[in-house]
């Protein structure tokens, strides 16, 4: 009697799968580590051929590192796809359409927190790898699947299978992370659609403030307490701390989305991108993103000090979450703060700080590799770069990679980008296709 085998599963609902394991780094001292084990497992059954013609290495107890080994000399670098598998909390008093942990699935829609962020973009690199496999091609050269476990939190994984990487003399020729996408009307007056490519990140901060002052009753007040010298520091650093600069990739940019813009918003486009000094100011006036995109941002997150209504603290603090501009460096902008606060007594210590990368070129055979698998998985959606003001894992390649980009190949909208580390987090299946496209489409281009 002949033995039926059941149908692979489709990508949907292995990604409905992972979703389901709630792999929340930051809750893994409260929840353990079985989430994390158990999507280990379960990529292991979903991908076989992975498992069966990649090696796999563990770094650190969440870095998973696969190896395909290319057919031609090592001394060629690498290529380097990347990703995570944690994912952030989420906040109970949030009321989500379908549960954020249930993986549902409803018309055309994968839903559940991962979705996009960032085990959709881990899975579209899986099923490529596994689809190419299958078909037994094999690259030219070396190709490594570089999966975190931390990302989330700022752990060492990424960190350590970059130094491994390093200290092995491996010099990445591409290096592929999550971060930009592609959107609809990347700026308000630009039509169409455009992938945007990190080719730069800004670099990341957390400085705490500290005053001391006079303890006491409240009904007998000091003109300057604890309390006020934290409110006047963190009142001083407003928007305007940073001087706004448009950046290569920001004037690069502005220069490629003229070339797709219809009447004079196109002219205004080409002068930007020609302009830096004016680009830079009209970025800044436009606040949100736009300023994000030309400056160091500044983000008061967290206050403390008291221990009652009617007590006068003898020391208050605040937290403050800075995103560095590229040109810049920490030491500089740990002076900036200090210089504008102007208060000997509020000490600023760094409690964690990483330097913006180098901005990576886009007139390099990288690049326009990126491009072509573009134009096979979106037809006739430009590859666009730009700045990257969030924090990934690619941030320890750029080290000693010339060739770092941050781009998941997946269709965003305005309300999906915004579900990250919010609410109803979702990605189309169709999205998930497509992305798988782009991946098999640029390790194609490496044989």
């Amino acid at each position: 009697m002949a033995v039926v085998t059941a149908p692979r599963p489709g990508i949907a609902e292995r990604l409905s799968q992972m979703i389901q394991l709630p792999t929340v780094s930051a809750e893994m001292e409260e929840r353990g580590s079985e989430p994390f084990e158990a999507f280990v497992a379960l990529i292991a059954d979903q991908y076989p051929l992975v498992h069966e013609h990649l090696t796999r290495e563990w770094h650190t107890d969440l870095g998973l590192l696969f190896r395909w080994q290319g057919s031609g000399a090592e001394s060629d670098g690498p290529v380097v796809l990347m990703a995570h598998y944690d994912v952030v909390p989420v906040d109970e008093s949030d009321a989500w359409t379908h549960p954020p942990f249930a993986g549902v699935i409803a018309d055309g829609v994968v839903y559940g927190r991962g979705a996009l962020d960032d085990k959709g973009p881990l899975i579209v690199v899986l099923e490529a790898v596994e689809n190419l496999l299958a078909d037994g091609f094999r690259p030219s050269r070396d190709v490594y699947l570089s999966f975190g476990g931390n990302e989330e939190t700022y752990g060492h994984a990424a960190e350590e299978i970059a130094r491994v990487l390093r200290d092995r003399g491996i010099v990445p020729w591409l290096v592929i992370d999550e971060g930009g996408a592609v959107v609809e009307a990347p700026l308000p007056f630009v039509p169409g659609r455009a992938a945007m490519i990190g080719v730069g990140e800004k670099g990341v901060m957390t400085v705490r403030l500290t005053a001391r002052g006079e303890g006491g009753h409240a009904s007998a007040p000091p003109s300057l307490t604890a309390v006020r010298r934290i409110a006047r520091a963190v009142d001083r650093l407003g928007p305007s701390t940073f001087r706004p600069r448009a950046s290569a990739a920001v004037l690069r940019m502005l220069s490629l989305l003229a070339v797709q813009t219809p009447g004079p918003a196109r002219h205004l486009l080409r002068l930007l991108s020609a302009m830096p000094p004016v680009t830079a100011k009209l970025f800044a006036a436009l606040g949100g993103e736009a300023a994000a995109l030309v400056r160091t941002t500044v983000a008061p997150t967290m206050q403390s000090g008291g221990t009652a209504a009617n007590v006068l603290p003898s020391q208050a603090s605040a937290t403050v979450n800075l995103r560095i501009a590229l040109g810049q460096t920490t030491q500089r902008t740990v002076l900036r703060l200090r210089r504008r606060i102007a208060d000997p007594r509020v000490t600023v210590t760094v409690e964690e700080a990483s330097e913006p990368s180098p901005e990576s070129p886009t007139d390099n055979e990288q690049f326009a590799v990126i491009a072509e698998a573009l134009a096979v998985s979106h037809p006739g959606v430009p590859a666009v770069p730009y700045v990257m003001m969030a924090a990934t894992d690619s941030r320890h390649f750029h080290r000693f990679s010339p060739a770092v980009y941050r781009f998941a190949p997946l269709e965003m909208s305005n309300a999906q980008r915004a579900s990250i580390h919010g609410v109803d987090e979702n990605v189309e299946v169709a999205a998930l296709e497509r992305g798988e496209r782009f991946h098999r489409a640029l390790l194609e281009r490496l044989g």
